[in-house]
């Protein structure tokens, strides 16, 4: 089974920059089976314990991205590759980080 435990998390609170969500999560994974892992654990931790699913889904770990739009969160998990190309944290540099595990 594919190692699901994700690296450089980072939680980032963006509620004075935007109004289209709260909350971004970012996370890095090594490998396409690691990041479909890690998109299927948050699918099924977050249902099981708040009964919700995601509004949206993109990407997948063949194409090292994987969104999973929760409305106030989204969470972002990308190869460590594609995370330095888009630079998404760098976008949002003035959000606040809440936690961040590297």
């Amino acid at each position: 089974m594919e190692e699901k435990k994700g690296e450089d998390i980072l939680l980032l609170d963006i509620t004075s920059l935007d109004t289209f969500a709260d909350y971004f999560v970012f996370c890095s994974g090594n490998s396409d089976r690691q990041l479909n892992a890690l998109q299927e654990d948050i699918r099924e931790s977050v249902k099981k314990t708040t009964g919700t699913m995601p509004w949206s889904l993109e990407g997948n770990g063949e194409v090292e991205w994987v969104l999973l739009d929760y409305g106030d969160v989204i969470v972002h998990l990308f190869s460590p590759e594609k995370r330095r190309y888009y630079g998404l944290e760098s976008l949002w540099k003035g959000g606040r980080a809440l936690l961040h595990i590297q």
